[in-house]
């Protein structure tokens, strides 16, 4: 079966963000990934996911002000300085939590620029951030995001996103395949993914339309978490959504799997 990861920025925010891990873990994780840890001392994340006995698969790269309409800024042309200070920051952080990958988020682009300038900046920026987690034994991520829920976002397709690798050349890049996003963009989730496993780094799971726990709308987990396994996907499967309700009672879906 595969292996689940809370997503804590979404999961358990019932309680603090530091208390999170442990309310994973008595929940049945053993795995735990995160958004954006940085408003939190970097020793204090590692010492709470060390004391709950949950290993950290994931957090991405800092993306600007959310406040301010920043949805990550790696493809934009005026803030490679500020994206290049993240990596190293990012990094720091990883290590500390022993999380083996980031996810960089690409950034909207405003309507009606031309994409080429920022699709330069990206590959750019993409390419020395794969070199610079490449020294740290680190693996890059990067993930396309629905234009309905996030208008603009600059990568938003499965296509684009190999594409992009392609140029960006880097032997520890991949994609982020987030089944919500992906199906708003795409569908034919089961096929695009046993094309593109060689690619994929990671999974993350919401149901398709208001981002709730899988059961709560049109896609049939049963099916695609079997396929997952099937495929021989070997990483864990992120569960970043937003709990209908309460967090444990949106967890009925994943009893099968966190007793596996």
């Amino acid at each position: 079966m595969p292996t689940l990861a809370a997503n804590l920025s979404l999961l358990f925010t019932e309680t603090g963000f530091l208390d999170r891990f442990d309310a994973a873990a008595k929940a049945g994780f053993r795995h735990v990934e995160y958004q954006f840890p940085y408003e939190f001392d970097k020793d204090a994340v590692a010492a709470r996911a060390r004391a709950a006995g949950v290993a950290v698969v994931l957090h991405n790269l800092p993306s600007g002000n959310p406040a301010k309409g920043d949805r990550g800024i790696a493809c934009l042309p005026g803030r490679v300085d500020e994206f290049r200070e993240g990596v190293g920051r990012a990094i720091d952080y990883a290590v500390a939590a022993g999380c083996p990958r980031l996810n960089c988020l690409a950034g909207v682009v405003p309507d009606g620029a031309p994409p080429e300038r920022f699709h330069r900046t990206f590959v750019d920026n993409l390419r020395h951030a794969a070199r610079e987690l490449g020294k740290a034994g680190l693996a890059l991520m990067i993930e396309p995001i629905n234009t309905r829920t996030v208008p603009g976002f600059f990568l938003s397709g499965s296509a684009q996103a190999a594409a992009i690798l392609d140029e960006v050349g880097a032997d520890n890049a991949f994609i982020q395949y987030d089944l919500f996003h992906m199906q708003v963009m795409e569908g034919d989730l089961a096929m695009t993914m046993a094309r593109l496993l060689p690619r994929i780094g990671h999974i993350q799971i919401a149901d398709v339309p208001a981002r709730n726990e899988p059961g709560t709308g049109e896609i049939n987990f049963g099916f695609l978490l079997a396929e997952i396994d099937r495929l021989g996907y070997e990483g864990a499967v992120g569960c970043e959504y937003n709990p209908a309700k309460d967090t444990l009672s949106g967890l009925a879906w994943a009893a099968p799997y966190l007793k596996a």
